[in-house]
């Protein structure tokens, strides 16, 4: 690996050269202070060293990683282990993988899942090296979660007219960044696909539900997530919000909205800890909330007339609630004339099936680094998935030369099936998927060593 420098009109950038990838890692692309919506970044002085990756967000996993809990273990040896975190409040930045002499490129912005309160842009599966052989430069962007990224208050509201959503914001304003300034990266500013997969495909859907967003990316892919699911997880109006928020505030010793914005972030961190013992609702309250901005209305009212973009929506056999999951995907999929896939290839290893985020690996293309004896078949599959992907960026069709024809979904319910016997049109088994739901469930954790 070698370093590059590449000249912008906005500054100076010190990358790697990672075979035929150029990579610049940690570009800051906003900053802000606690919850203050935040300022985007157009200019740099001096020379950004984009050669090692910034920093996450603060989140329970830096204080509380509580390894001794099979499911923290399960995906921490899936996605995170041996990877050197770092943790911060400055973290709006940008990791960008393109390919050498890029120009004019299409561009992939990928959100990582995490639940809305935890999650980083540098785990195992986001690398984008298998896409810029394909000429497609991806960009995996950082932004706020968990009580850093949706935290309500009404000194908010008084300061800004709107509240909370500081995580979702940042998001868009990653978005405004790479369609400002990507072409210095060899990138097309006007072919943005959007992408997300969990709390990030949810982002990824609400980004399409507000109407001032049009012209700002063509495409949305949703890998394990959507805005429509049951009527509990739909977001709340902020004001909803307060007393949660008011309660952790008191847990953390604070009397005021400033003193706990002021106060040390490992505290802030250990109120979150303390409410979960009490509350089981904590999920609910940190997350997206109806804003009257990014937000206007209930999400089942805003479902109804998205953006006109095109979209890609993916599943797996043993995905969150993964009847659910598919329900979600086929609806949203036949209402929008979207590519509809179904994951169903049992990962080699344990007996959790295609648990939620296994494709994550597939689409990106990394199964190399994984504990996970990877076979022919997964690895073939694996190479379908990113050639798809790379051709639905490029021009909204993910069909192409050698592939299996991909039709979108319709009345019929046939979706892509990427199966352990081929990859083919056919439609989801709902009997495999409530037995996996009710027989696997949640993974089961059997982690190998």
């Amino acid at each position: 690996m070698g370093e590059i420098t590449l000249k912008t009109k906005m500054g100076t950038f010190l990358g790697n050269v990672h075979g035929e990838t150029l990579e610049f890692l940690g570009i800051p692309y906003a900053k802000a202070r606690r919850f203050e919506y935040c300022e985007r970044i157009d200019s740099y002085g001096g020379t950004v060293d984009a050669t090692k990756t910034g920093s996450s967000c603060p989140q329970f996993r830096q204080y509380y990683p509580n390894l001794e809990n099979p499911e923290r273990m399960f995906y921490y040896k899936e996605f995170r282990e041996g990877i050197d975190f770092k943790y911060g409040e400055d973290c709006l930045n940008l990791n960008i993988f393109t390919p050498e002499n890029a120009s004019g490129c299409p561009v992939i912005i990928f959100f990582h899942g995490g639940s809305f309160n935890s999650g980083s842009n540098w785990e195992a599966p986001f690398r984008g090296y298998e896409l810029a052989k394909r000429g497609i430069i991806t960009v995996f962007a950082n932004y706020r979660v968990s009580i850093l990224g949706y935290f309500s208050h009404e000194e908010i509201q008084k300061k800004y007219g709107r509240n909370g959503n500081f995580g979702l914001d940042d998001q868009l304003q990653a978005v405004r960044w790479v369609k400002e300034h990507i072409a210095e990266f060899g990138g097309d500013g006007d072919n943005i696909t959007i992408m997300g997969q969990s709390a990030g495909a949810i982002s990824v859907q609400y980004l399409c539900l507000n109407h001032n967003n049009e012209g700002l990316f063509k495409r949305a892919v949703m890998m394990s997530g959507g805005g429509m699911f049951p009527k509990f997880a739909l977001p709340k109006k902020a004001s909803d919000t307060y007393e949660y928020w008011l309660e952790m505030i008191d847990l953390a010793g604070c009397r005021t909205f400033e003193e706990f914005r002021d106060a040390d972030v490992r505290k802030i961190h250990d109120a979150y800890e303390a409410i979960k013992t009490r509350r089981k609702d904590s999920i609910y309250n940190m997350m997206p909330v109806i804003d009257g901005y990014l937000l206007k209305a209930p999400v089942d009212e805003l479902i109804r007339d998205p953006l006109d973009v095109d979209y890609m929506i993916g599943f797996t056999n043993n995905d969150m609630y993964a009847p659910v999951m598919a329900h979600i995907g086929m609806k949203f999929g036949r209402a929008n004339g979207a590519y509809v896939y179904y994951f169903d290839i049992d990962l080699p290893g344990d007996s959790n099936g295609a648990f939620h985020s296994s494709d994550l690996r597939f689409i990106f293309g990394t199964l190399e680094g994984s504990w996970r004896p990877f076979r022919d078949r997964d690895r073939e599959v694996s190479r379908q998935m990113a050639d798809y992907l790379a051709n639905f960026s490029r021009n909204g069709d993910p069909n192409g030369d050698s592939l299996p024809v991909w039709d979108k979904v319709s009345g019929n319910g046939r979706v892509m099936r990427f199966g352990p016997d081929g990859t083919k049109m056919g439609r989801p088994s709902y009997i495999k998927l409530v037995k996996n739901m009710l027989t696997k469930g949640a993974p089961k954790y059997e982690v190998q060593t």
